[in-house]
């Protein structure tokens, strides 16, 4: 089964019960997280500490996060999955104009 997951940085990811997280983010807003919630620990980043938490999960609490770095959690091969966003983009048309070339510019 996939599920989205989001990094978020934490000040402290603290076991608080065996089933239970308590985590408390920059601004002081603090959250209870079961542990189940949890995917381990993001080390891209570099700067402070960042947990990947299940996108559901953060969307309850009020716990600051950001939705910048989104992944898919396979929890039956305990491996992340490949996440691809294909955009498209189609280019406006624009109307030619008639300017008359710079004779110190042509050959």
């Amino acid at each position: 089964m996939k599920t989205k997951v989001v990094s978020v940085r934490l000040q402290s990811l603290v076991s608080i019960s065996d089933k239970a997280y308590k985590a408390v983010a920059f601004d002081g807003s603090t959250a209870i997280i079961p542990k189940s919630q949890v995917f381990g620990t993001d080390y891209d980043v570099q700067k402070s500490e960042a947990y990947w938490i299940s996108e559901w999960i953060l969307e309850q609490k009020e716990l600051q996060y950001s939705n910048k770095k989104v992944a898919w959690f396979n929890t039956d091969t305990q491996n992340f999955e490949p996440h691809y966003v294909i955009e498209h983009h189609k280019p406006e048309l624009k109307k030619a104009i008639n300017i008359k070339p710079i004779k110190e510019l042509e050959r």
